[in-house]
């Protein structure tokens, strides 16, 4: 891997050695010896301590470099580091392509290190960054919801550049893919609704309301809100992570470069193929809900399929089964408007990819459930 280490004989070994050679505002690290951990080496503060204070530029000279291994690229490093806080120019290209290239990626993602309480903390400059951290959110996101809504315009008008094949792609891995561990989750929900609310109606002798309970509550919660929150790891960790690595690749940057617009070829068929799939998914699960409260029903209480399926009917109507519905239209747009945005926004490393990924999971369940709770109060206020 990158020359990681030469083969020499068992009697060339020597001690790793380096220093700094050089006057003016250019000097040399002169590296020789074999830098492995075994043996014994020129410790990297004596290096260090020895680079000059007017020194603008550094090279390596590694002509008598023997074998080496991770000593060298930790001394380098910190070498690097040092230099950078001076503002002196490291010239990596004087390495060997091995320690330049395993440097190269020592250097590329910062280290992510934990605020320090340094007892000089101000409860007004906290308030106040998290303040402005807020608001800088908030007008990132009106910014995104303004793009979104002038590409479903040109969408609309026929105008929005995208490509069919790709909405037909992402319609088939939200929806008839998602239909297995749907279908799971939701049978294990109804099969607890009923369990727990037969168990409490067996004491008066109502055991045959478990359809009742099992119904309403899938309709009109459990299902929309089941189906948000596995879409949201799904479907949702997924667009945030195909659009961050897309960004660290520089593919958006391309896109914008040939006059394509990232929101209308990436972002709107993925608002699409969610809005379309979500109401779907939620009938699916109302449906394999019911299912799973039946078989509590049938197996502990004796209830026969047509009283099951009769005291369901009895239960439902069209106003039931569209408030899940509606919710679920609401739910796909946050699942897929937040992991979008997350993936445009992520920073360009790996880590950030990650981050961008676990926030969009995080938030999306939060604003279902922040959502949920809204259409609680207004179907409670229009007696719906």
């Amino acid at each position: 891997m990158f020359g990681l280490k030469k083969i020499l004989s068992s009697d060339s070994v020597a001690k790793a050695t380096a220093k700094i050679v050089g006057e003016g505002d250019s000097a040399v690290l002169q590296i020789a010896g074999d830098w492995l951990l075994s043996e014994t080496r020129t410790n990297s503060k004596e290096i260090i301590a020895s680079i000059p204070k007017n020194l603008s530029k550094l090279s390596f000279e590694t002509s008598s470099l023997g074998t080496y291994d991770s000593a060298l690229v930790c001394m380098l490093l910190k070498c690097y580091e040092s230099c950078k806080e001076q503002n002196i120019d490291v010239d990596l290209e004087s390495l060997p392509e091995g320690p330049r290239e395993l440097l190269k990626l020592a250097v590329a993602v910062p280290e992510v290190s934990a605020e320090k309480n340094d007892g000089d903390w101000n409860l007004f400059n906290t308030v106040g960054s998290r303040a402005i951290k807020f608001m800088d959110t908030i007008a990132s996101q009106c910014g995104f919801v303004g793009e979104l809504t002038i590409a479903s315009l040109n969408a609309l008008r026929g105008k929005a550049r995208y490509r069919t094949s790709d909405l037909l792609s992402i319609i088939q891995s939200s929806g008839p893919e998602a239909l297995p561990i749907v279908a799971l989750i939701s049978f294990l929900v109804g099969l607890i609704l009923a369990f727990v609310g037969a168990i409490q109606l067996a004491k008066y002798g109502s055991e045959i309301f478990v359809a009742d309970l099992v119904g309403i509550a899938m309709v009109r919660e459990m299902g929309a809100m089941m189906v948000g929150i596995v879409m949201s790891g799904r479907t949702g960790a997924s667009f945030a992570a195909e659009l961050g690595s897309m960004k660290v690749n520089e593919e958006i940057s391309a896109f914008r470069t040939f006059g394509i617009s990232p929101m209308e070829f990436l972002v709107f068929p993925r608002v699409l193929a969610l809005v379309l799939m979500f109401p779907l998914l939620t009938i699916f699960a109302d449906v394999i809900g019911m299912l799973g409260g039946f078989v509590i029903g049938a197996g502990m209480f004796d209830i026969s399929y047509d009283q099951y399926a009769n005291r369901t009917l009895s239960a439902l109507n069209l106003v039931q089964i569209s408030t899940g519905v509606m919710k679920s239209f609401i739910f796909g747009i946050i699942v897929a408007c937040i992991g979008c945005r997350m993936g445009l926004q992520c920073e360009n490393s790996s880590a950030g990819v990650g981050m961008a990924t676990t926030s969009s999971v995080v938030q999306s369940i939060t604003w279902i459930i922040v959502a949920d709770a809204i259409f609680a109060v207004i179907f409670t206020i229009f007696d719906i």
